[in-house]
C-alpha cells in the first residue's frame, strides 16, 4: 500500500474508532472511567507482582464501562509527546497544520486505486469492528490498545499499550518509602481468618457449615501458631486461615482467654509450608506516647491485608470484653487509624514496623458497624503473657483467692466498700490462709464473711479491682490480703492457686 495513504488511514481508523466507543459507552449512564481503573491496577500490580491477581478490585457493570472521551484525551495526549510536529484536527492527528492535514488527506485519497480504497475502509471497519468486541468481551488492556495505533507506534515504554511504568524511588517521599516498606515487611504475617460453624437443617436433620465471619490474625512463629481475637474465633466448629499467597490451612484452637479477649490457634500445614511462614516482629506498648504515627494491617470488608495509618489518639482506655466477669481490659490503646468490621485481630505497629497491639474494637454510636475515627487495640506487653502462657501449658490458667464473692449490688445495699467472701471452700488458698466467708451462729443469725479492701497495700472498692490484681499475679505467687473482720483490720498471706480457663466462658 502506497506510504501516502497512511495519514489517512490512521486519521480514518481514529474517527471510527471513537464512533465504536461511543455506541457501547452509552449505553451506561454511570460517569465511569475504564482507563484510569486500568491503570491503578496495572501500577499497583508493578510494584507487588506476587499480590496483583489478589489485591486489585474487578470492576463490573457501568463501572467497567469504556468512556470515549478519557481514553481519546490519554492517548492523544501521549501522541502529542511522542510526536512533537504533530497537531490536533478534529478528532484525527495528522502532521502540519489543519489545512495542510486536510489537503494532504484528499490528495492521497484521490491518488490512491480504487481496490486500495476499499481495502482501506475494510481495514479501518475491522479495527472499528474489533475494539467493540474486545470491549464487550471484556479482553485484555494490552490486547485493546494494540489495535489503536493513533500515530507511529513510540519506541518509549508504551502508554499505548496500558502498561504503567515502574514507580522509581526519586518519585516517592522518604516517608512514602518508609510505609511501603513496613508494608511489605509486615503484610506477609497478617492472615485472614474464617470462622465456620455447624447449624442443623431440621427439616432434612443434615448438618451444613455455615460461614458466621472473617476476622484476621497474625503469625506468632514458625511452627505455625496464629494469635487472633476470641471473639472472632468464638463458636467455631471449623477454622479456615488464608495465607498472604492466597494459600488456606485449617486450624484448630490451641487455647483462649475470653476476659482477655485473646486465642491462639495451630496452623495445620505442611513442614515446608510452616518453613515459610514468616513471624511478626514483636515491639512494646510501654512508652507509647499520644501523637506517635501508627499503621493498623488487616482484612475490613473482606479485602486482605489492607493498611491503614494514623496516630496514637489516647492511653489508658478501658475496654469491655466478652468473657463472664465483666472485668474490662486495662491500658488499651486507642487510635484512628481506620479498622473496621474484619480488623479484629489483626495488628497494629509502630513506625518501625513492630507490634504494639492487637486491633480488637471500634466505638460504634451509629450502629453500623463502620470506622468513627476511635478504635482500639489490645496492648501487646498485657497479650504476650497470655499467649506465651497457652504456648506452654495450652491453657490459660488464671490465679484465683480460692473463694466465692458477693455480687456487686448486694454489696451496696449493705453499704459496705470492698468485697464480701460469701464461702470458703475446705482445702483452697484462702481457707489454708485463715479467710472465713459468711455464716449463719447458734442463733440462726447471719454473719457477715471478711471484706476484702486491699492487696498488697493497693486499695479495693470494687469486685473488678479484685480481678484487676489478681490478673497481675501468676499462680505460686503469695500476697497480703487486707481484710475487714467484725469492723477490725486483719492481714493474712495466701499463696494463690490456680484455675484452667474454658475457651468457651
Amino acid at each position: 500500500m502506497s506510504s501516502s495513504v497512511l495519514p489517512y488511514l490512521a486519521s480514518r481508523s481514529q474517527g471510527l474508532l471513537r464512533q465504536g466507543s461511543s455506541v457501547i459507552s452509552s449505553r451506561c449512564f454511570h460517569h465511569s472511567r475504564l482507563a484510569p481503573s486500568l491503570r491503578l491496577q496495572r501500577s499497583h500490580s508493578s510494584h507487588l507482582p506476587s499480590q496483583s491477581a489478589r489485591h486489585s478490585i474487578p470492576l463490573y457493570g457501568c463501572r467497567a464501562a469504556y468512556h470515549r472521551d478519557r481514553w481519546t484525551h490519554s492517548a492523544s495526549s501521549t501522541a502529542h509527546h511522542q510526536t512533537q510536529s504533530a497537531s490536533c484536527y478534529g478528532s484525527r492527528w495528522q502532521k502540519g497544520t489543519p489545512s495542510e492535514a486536510a489537503s494532504s488527506s484528499a490528495e492521497a485519497w484521490a491518488a490512491a486505486p480504487v481496490l486500495e480504497r476499499w481495502q482501506s475502509r475494510l481495514a479501518s471497519f475491522l479495527v472499528a469492528a474489533g475494539l467493540a468486541i474486545a470491549l464487550v468481551l471484556g479482553s485484555s488492556p494490552a490486547a485493546f490498545a494494540s489495535v489503536f495505533p493513533l500515530v507511529e507506534t513510540p519506541t518509549s515504554p508504551a502508554t499505548l499499550e496500558m502498561k504503567a511504568p515502574d514507580i522509581s524511588k526519586s518519585e516517592l517521599s522518604a516517608e512514602e518509602m518508609q510505609t511501603v516498606q513496613l508494608f511489605l515487611d509486615s503484610t506477609p504475617s497478617v492472615v485472614n481468618i474464617a470462622n465456620i460453624a455447624e447449624r442443623t437443617n431440621f427439616r432434612t436433620m443434615d448438618t451444613m457449615q455455615v460461614p458466621q465471619g472473617t476476622g484476621s490474625g497474625f503469625i506468632w512463629d514458625k511452627k505455625g501458631h496464629v494469635v487472633t481475637n476470641f471473639h472472632v474465633i468464638r463458636g467455631a466448629s471449623d477454622i479456615k486461615v488464608a495465607l498472604i499467597d492466597s494459600s488456606v490451612y485449617p486450624a484448630k484452637v490451641i487455647g483462649g482467654d475470653p476476659d482477655k479477649d485473646i486465642a491462639v490457634l495451630q496452623l495445620q500445614a505442611p513442614e515446608e509450608k510452616l518453613r515459610e511462614l514468616r513471624p511478626i516482629t514483636l515491639g512494646t506498648s510501654t512508652n507509647l506516647l499520644v501523637g506517635q504515627k501508627v499503621y493498623a494491617i488487616g482484612n475490613p470488608f473482606g479485602l486482605d491485608h489492607t493498611l491503614t495509618q494514623g496516630i496514637v489518639s489516647g492511653l489508658g482506655r478501658e475496654l469491655a470484653t466478652p468473657g463472664y466477669r465483666g472485668v474490662p481490659i486495662k491500658n488499651v490503646i486507642q487510635t484512628d487509624a481506620a479498622i473496621n468490621p474484619g480488623n479484629s485481630g489483626g495488628v497494629l505497629l509502630n513506625s518501625k514496623g513492630r507490634l504494639i497491639g492487637i486491633n480488637t474494637a471500634i466505638a460504634d454510636p451509629t450502629g453500623k458497624g463502620a470506622n468513627s475515627g476511635v478504635g482500639f487495640a489490645i496492648p501487646i506487653d498485657g497479650a504476650k503473657g497470655l499467649v506465651e502462657q497457652i504456648l506452654q501449658y495450652g491453657k490459660v490458667v488464671r490465679p484465683i483467692l480460692g473463694i466465692t464473692i458477693a455480687p456487686p449490688q448486694t454489696v451496696r445495699q449493705m453499704g459496705v466498700e470492698g468485697v464480701l467472701i460469701l464461702e470458703v471452700p475446705p482445702g483452697g488458698p484462702a481457707a489454708n490462709a485463715g479467710l472465713r466467708g459468711t455464716y449463719r451462729d447458734e442463733l440462726g443469725r447471719v454473719v457477715l464473711g471478711d471484706v476484702i479492701t486491699g492487696i498488697n497495700g493497693r486499695e479495693i472498692k470494687l469486685q473488678r479491682e479484685l480481678f484487676e490484681i489478681l490478673d497481675e499475679k501468676r499462680p505460686g505467687d503469695k500476697v497480703n490480703v487486707e481484710v475487714l473482720r467484725g469492723g477490725d483490720k486483719r492481714v493474712f498471706n495466701v499463696t494463690l492457686g490456680g484455675r484452667d480457663v474454658v475457651g468457651t466462658e
